[in-house]
């Protein structure tokens, strides 16, 4: 019962507060995390009433299979971006641009958290800013998507921004992993080349397989049912199986055989566009579909933040380096790529811009330093780091997303002949429950 009434409370508040920012134009995925927040433990649960707010992180985390969920749905329907129609357009600008602006916003940070390093030794160790350099890739596909479809963002940098963001999961996964097994070894003195390129490439392979074996077999089942509904619910079932697959892991000898489940469902969603006659169709159900599931993602995303993590000023000051250089090289990587695959003026522009925003895939990496034996206390400032730079992107980043797309000519305004029959209507309303 708790559990229910929690996911109620969470979307109710969620969309309570789109009411409340509606008047300053905030992207909705700013007030569920706003909305997040308020209803957490560090404000409205710290009162302790179970059902008005999350009392507890535990209570956050007992949620935790809902974002899993809803992140492989975002996955699933970013998946659909990599038609080979489309890719024959976009695929080489793409490819390089989400590579090359990955690494040097990974160059970035690296450079500048080791100079504080020596400004500060006692603060942040030559490690920890490797790591967070590699976390640094990540960019956050659910809010980016968030914003494309609440604004209906259609368009050059559109068509380029979605492959990128689901690009940046697999160059994310080699940097991080390379760069966390560099830091274990500088700590321990032992050189691991399974952990740091073994695991990693046994991963992203793992991963891609079983996304496309999954997704070719979602197309063969498809052809029995006749359908829509059916079809699409076959869809969705097929995307909560592929999720829970992607939860296994085990070792074979020293090597991990592990998958993520973002780049399993992309390609389980890649797959199924290319070869299924029916994925547009059913892709565009399956988004309305899930609407509410990624309300709920925000929010709980919003109540997992830890406010706590401004209480000490070393993290804000690394905090904010890191915030400030990951931008810098996400704008600049993207800028220079883009000239040299020659994109319009507006994608080399804006595009950067849009590759703010950060949460999961990052989260997800600053847990595994945190849980690592071999990192011991230090793993405990590169997750208290990355959350305040996630708390912070989180709440900015898709408000300069919505802007970069505005100002691309991707996001159009509402014509003055929608704009007047929705106001037209909306006073017949008013005037109809009056009488």
């Amino acid at each position: 019962m708790s559990t229910l009434l929690s996911v109620s409370v969470a979307l109710l508040a969620g969309l309570l507060m789109t009411r409340v920012f509606k008047p300053f134009k905030l992207p909705s995925v700013t007030a569920y995390l706003i909305a997040g927040v308020l209803i957490g433990p560090y404000c409205i649960g710290r009162v302790g009433f179970e059902g008005i707010g999350f009392t507890s992180a535990e209570a956050v985390e007992r949620l935790g299979l809902v974002s899993e969920v809803a992140l492989g749905f975002i996955a699933f329907s970013i998946g659909s971006e990599f038609r080979l129609s489309e890719l024959k357009k976009t695929g080489k600008q793409a490819f390089v641009i989400g590579i090359f602006q990955a690494l040097v916003a990974t160059l970035f940070v690296d450079l500048a958290l080791v100079g504080i390093h020596f400004i500060m030794p006692d603060k942040i160790t030559i490690p920890q800013a490797i790591i967070l350099g590699a976390i640094a890739t990540a960019t956050a596909p659910a809010a980016t998507l968030m914003v494309v479809r609440q604004y209906k963002a259609n368009g050059p940098l559109t068509k380029l921004l979605l492959p990128i963001v689901a690009l940046d999961d697999a160059v994310g996964l080699v940097v991080f992993a390379v760069s966390f097994g560099i830091a274990k070894t500088m700590m321990s003195g032992n050189l691991d080349l399974i952990s740091i390129i073994v695991n990693p490439l046994v991963e992203i392979a793992c991963s891609l397989t079983l996304g496309a074996i999954m997704g070719w077999i979602l197309t063969q089942l498809e052809k029995m049912f006749n359908s829509n509904t059916n079809r699409l619910n076959m869809t969705i079932a097929f995307v909560f199986l592929t999720v829970a697959l992607s939860m296994i892991d085990f070792h074979i000898g020293s090597v991990h055989i592990s998958f993520s489940s973002l780049l399993v469902c992309m390609m389980l969603g890649t797959i199924f566009c290319n070869i299924c006659p029916l994925s547009h169709d059913l892709m565009e159900k399956s988004d309305k579909w899930t609407s509410p599931l990624l309300a709920l993602f925000f929010v709980i995303s919003g109540a997992e933040l830890e406010l706590n993590v401004f209480l000490d000023w070393a993290i804000v000051v690394v905090g904010i380096v890191y915030i400030l250089f990951r931008c810098l090289g996400k704008y600049v990587g993207t800028f220079i790529s883009a000239k040299a695959t020659d994109c319009a003026p507006q994608i080399c522009k804006y595009l950067g811009i849009t590759l703010f925003p950060q949460a999961g895939v990052a989260l997800g990496m600053c847990a595994i330093v945190a849980a690592s034996a071999e990192m011991g206390a230090e793993g405990a400032l590169v997750r208290n780091i990355t959350l305040f730079a996630v708390l912070i992107y989180e709440l900015v980043g898709p408000i300069l997303t919505r802007q970069a797309l505005t100002l691309a000519g991707d996001i159009k305004p509402m014509p003055d002949h929608v704009k007047n029959r929705r106001e037209t209507k909306l006073e017949e309303a008013k005037n109809k429950a009056n009488k």
